[in-house]
């Protein structure tokens, strides 16, 4: 390991898909690093949020050596291998011209999956990964040694110092907080409806399906071999105790327009309401933010883990950078570089978000904008088949 006269180069705060992600490309290049997780185990390799990684995500992967974490879940061309139900009609999306061999396909990796592979690679590899971290928090990440403290699983105070600090807490995380409030500032999209978002004992087949319907969107996304997570456009007033098992089998139905054969009990649910967040800058002093710590991105447009791979990779690069050729450069340009990247996926969100709502239920937008996004979205399908006379 590299030695800086610290405890470790990088703490870590967070063992989400960004956190175990960057501690497995610095452990790769023989940077220290110290992974703090406040949840137990078993409870980070259960937990069941997103489930795709885009053909970047995966090429990421590759690129160092990681490859592995998601073996077994390419899924080809990230479009053709997602049908789209309109009214009950199937369609295409439009084919791009994937003629590079060297061409790499997303993959459907559900985020436990993903996160199980990333702790045994880590661990196999002589990682430092602490669970049941409990009242982190950061101390002088605006100084040259900055400090991070925590409770340990046995209840003793504890006290890392580094050379940096990574923040990929979430959302909800302590890190952003130690960013002051006269430094952050915070950019947010409504969409003005929610999904009601349901886990499912019963495996998909196709592994995804989208709808778009007069009632609203709908969407059913492989969560493994076993379980899927089912997605309805609903009201942001919605409440759980409105969705029952069989009122969201039958409203899936409806919109998909067409029977769902695999059924199976509903084993959580939640109204998530649809938005984008940006925090800026994601750099302040010594701490890094990465992942949802750092931004939200629209559901709609499956691209969070990548993301979060986005800036594992272009922190960690710059990490590499600093302590094997003592350059500062990719460090002081990673909220930008980051920044850039994630304005552009949040447009291309917004765009997709927009375009698959709008398209069904008036209620929200109006008849106008419906006709607008059929429109639009006719320009990212297939021409429909001809109806038989």
């Amino acid at each position: 390991m590299t030695e800086t006269g610290r405890d470790t180069t990088v703490v870590i705060v967070g063992g989400g898909v960004a956190g175990l992600t960057l501690g497995n490309f610095l452990l790769g290049k023989g940077i220290g690093c110290v992974v703090l997780e406040k949840h137990s185990r078993d409870y980070v390799e259960q937990r069941q949020r997103a489930g795709a990684l885009d053909a970047n995500g995966v090429r990421v992967l590759n690129e160092w050596g990681l490859g592995e974490a998601v073996e077994g879940y390419s899924h080809g061309d990230s479009d053709a291998g997602v049908p789209l139900l309109i009214d009950g009609e199937e369609r295409q999306w439009r084919m791009g011209g994937g003629d590079d061999e060297d061409e790499v396909d997303g993959a459907f990796c559900p985020q436990q999956i993903l996160v199980r592979n990333l702790i045994r690679i880590f661990l196999r590899d002589g990682g430092d990964l602490r669970f049941g971290a409990q009242d982190v928090s950061l101390h002088d990440v605006d100084t040259e040694q900055p400090t991070v403290r925590y409770r340990d699983a046995d209840g003793s105070s504890r006290t890392l110092t580094c050379d940096f600090v990574a923040g990929s807490d979430g959302f909800r995380g302590v890190s952003r907080t130690a960013v002051p409030d006269d430094v952050l500032t915070s950019s947010t999209y409504e969409f003005g409806y929610a999904w009601l978002s349901a886990m499912t004992q019963a495996p998909a087949d196709p592994l995804a399906v989208l709808a778009v319907h007069s009632r609203g969107f709908a969407a059913r996304i492989t969560r493994g071999p076993h379980a899927s997570r089912l997605y309805l456009q609903c009201p942001l007033t919605d409440t759980v105790e409105q969705w029952p098992d069989e009122h969201i089998w039958n409203e899936l139905e409806a919109r998909f327009g067409r029977p769902v054969e695999s059924r199976g009990p509903i084993t959580s649910r939640q109204v998530v309401p649809l938005r984008g967040v940006v925090f800026s800058p994601m750099r302040h002093g010594r701490l890094y933010l990465l992942g949802d710590a750092a931004h939200l991105i629209s559901p709609m447009s499956a691209e969070g883990m990548s993301l979060a791979l986005h800036d594992a990779d272009a922190l960690a690069k710059a990490v590499v950078r600093q302590v094997e050729k003592n350059d500062p450069t990719l460090l002081d340009s990673y909220s930008d570089t980051c920044l850039n990247h994630t304005w552009e996926r949040q447009a291309s969100a917004v765009r997709m978000t927009q375009t698959m709502h709008d398209s069904g239920d008036t209620t929200y937008e109006g008849e106008f904008r419906k006709q607008i996004a059929r429109k639009n979205l006719e320009t990212m399908l297939e021409p429909a088949a001809p109806h038989a006379s």
